[in-house]
């Protein structure tokens, strides 16, 4: 069985994943999207989502997308971190990870399956993201925050000490987020507040 890594998506997360594959020396089979006119400079097309081989990792930033396509698949998934991002030794981190260039995760953190922690996020100690959840570029988890699955956490976003968010819940970019988020919901502004249901996902 080959090692190559196959990506799941042809859009710009995944040319991020693909530099970050290259520039940790994993060796890159192609990808698959279900468009024929995806593409990825550098990478053969090899068929639509069902074509996946494996080891894969799913390549898709839009949350709701994501779970969508990361329910159909089966086999090995792979984690790739860039190797300018800055893990601890204690973190765990899960199947099917995605962590970008300058991005850190710290002591005790947890980033489970599937998860994305973006290019110069940051996730503090003792800090979950949960699974399919994307933690947005520059986006901040303060230590012991709580992040539930398939969240997003929009670009620039501050998650202060200790906050717990729910299951499928959106933080707008640059929020401040101060206290506890439900499931579900979308939260914007300084410091955030409830601008109601989130519309998908």
């Amino acid at each position: 069985m080959s090692d190559a890594l196959v990506l799941v998506g042809g859009g710009g997360h995944a040319k991020v994943v693909a530099d970050a594959a290259r520039a940790r020396g994993v060796g890159l089979a192609g990808f698959v999207d279900d468009d024929p006119a995806a593409c990825v400079p550098g990478l053969e097309w090899l068929g639509g989502l069902d074509r996946a081989g494996e080891p894969w990792i799913v390549c898709i930033g839009d949350v709701a997308t994501r779970m969508r396509v990361i329910e159909t698949l089966r086999g090995r998934a792979a984690s790739v971190v860039h190797p300018s991002a800055i893990v601890s030794a204690s973190a765990s981190i899960g199947a099917g990870v995605f962590i970008g260039p300058g991005a850190v995760v710290n002591a005790d953190a947890v980033v489970e399956d599937h998860a994305i922690v973006n290019s110069a996020a940051v996730v503090e100690h003792d800090a979950r993201v949960g699974m399919g959840t994307h933690v947005a570029p520059r986006a901040v988890l303060c230590g012991g925050v709580d992040v539930g699955l398939g969240c997003l956490i929009g670009a620039g976003a501050v998650l202060l000490p200790g906050v717990e968010v729910g299951d499928r819940a959106m933080v707008g970019a640059g929020a401040v987020v101060m206290g506890a988020v439900s499931a579900r919901t979308r939260v914007v502004g300084v410091p955030a507040r409830m601008l109601g249901p989130r519309e998908r996902g």
